[in-house]
């Protein structure tokens, strides 16, 4: 992803290849630095060539420390604002970039999102119409976890859209609200539903592909169960991944095993073919490989296990995050809008918890 090529017809750029009016904020908190950092320096630093950016940076110390050595020179590079804090750090950093940013358009980006400067110009442009842009992720490379992990997205955009790892929002939108709350799990769909409550302009731009970087295979399978607990803050699509299990042992039970197998089966094909319109729209076939179709039947047959050991760990007071659970995993619109605060009035953070 050049950063150093300029991009024909792109919206609002300055003296070369620079993109006027945003800033881009980057929440981070690294345990321990990794291989991924070279690789991560570099993008940061062709990306600072075209945006302003702010990395929130809540790791230990020492990595604190080597950070601001590497990235001093071409980024804004901070702490989380200590009146910040609360139960999700992403949360932290997201409001203390928003704080610190400059400009009016800002994209919000996980570690692992890669921009390129086409992407970054249209999610501009569209800004100019929307307080808040979803654009959609795509893995790249794609390795069979990561295949794996892709049917979730192809089902989302299949039934709605997806839930992406970035987002292009409003600076002034996003301080007349007040941020959003930092004490739940699903972080992103907590922003949505909060600018949703406020009458927020939202554009669902599924046809923006934005590349993220794959988990390592020992990341991805500590996620299975967090992403399930997700799935508390949509109940209709909780219940119908709890009722899986049952179903597939009550058609076990049945004497005819035959037709009770060849249900199954059509069920499995309907999965992977619902999953296969979800990668058609929009485009998809140019990002997502066709494997990632097949391997939807295999996906909700994992989530509908990790449903249940997400629902006893919600009856145990939460899922383990950094050293904490977190209970609620977003709020429903209905409640954002009884408990916004009054415009410009900050959402509480550590200081009042909600829960669901």
């Amino acid at each position: 992803m050049a950063f150093g090529r300029l991009v024909a017809a792109g919206a609002a750029r300055g003296a070369g290849g620079a993109l006027t009016g945003v800033d881009y904020v980057l929440p981070l908190r690294w345990a321990r630095d990794g291989d991924g950092l070279p690789e991560l320096t570099a993008y940061l630093r062709g990306l600072s060539r075209r945006v302003d950016v702010v990395v929130v940076d809540g790791s230990p110390p020492a990595v604190f420390a080597r950070h601001a050595r590497l990235w001093g020179g071409f980024v804004r590079h901070l702490r989380p604002d200590p009146d910040l804090r609360c139960g999700n750090g992403k949360v932290a950093g997201v409001r203390t970039g928003l704080r610190r940013a400059r400009s009016e358009y800002v994209v919000v980006a996980d570690d692992d999102v890669r921009y390129d400067p086409a992407g970054l110009s249209r999610l501009r442009a569209l800004l100019e119409g929307a307080d808040l842009v979803r654009p959609q992720n795509h893995f790249d490379p794609m390795p069979w976890h990561a295949r794996w992990d892709t049917a979730r997205t192809l089902l989302n955009r299949a039934c709605g859209a997806d839930y992406p790892g970035t987002f292009g929002i409003r600076r002034s939108f996003f301080e007349r609200m007040g941020g959003y709350d930092g004490d739940v799990l699903f972080e992103n769909l907590e922003l949505i539903r909060t600018v949703r409550a406020h009458g927020g302009r939202e554009c669902r731009a599924g046809d923006l592909y934005v590349r993220r970087l794959p988990p390592g295979v020992r990341r991805f399978w500590s996620q299975r169960v967090r992403q399930a607990y997700d799935d508390l803050a949509q109940p209709a699509r909780m219940a119908l991944f709890l009722a899986v299990l049952p179903v597939l042992a009550a058609a076990a039970a049945r004497p005819r095993r035959g037709r009770a197998v060849a249900a199954i089966l059509l069920a499995a094909a309907a999965t992977a073919g619902l999953a296969e319109a979800g990668r058609r729209r929009d485009g998809g076939r140019r990002v997502f490989p066709a494997t990632c179709s097949l391997f939807a039947p295999v996906w909700v047959l994992e989530r509908a296990v990790c449903s249940w050991v997400a629902l006893a760990a919600r009856l145990r007071g939460g899922v383990p995050y950094h050293g904490r659970r977190l209970r609620v995993a977003a709020h429903p619109v209905r409640r954002l809008r009884r408990a916004r605060p009054a415009p410009g009035t900050p959402w509480p953070c550590a200081s009042r918890r909600r829960t669901a």
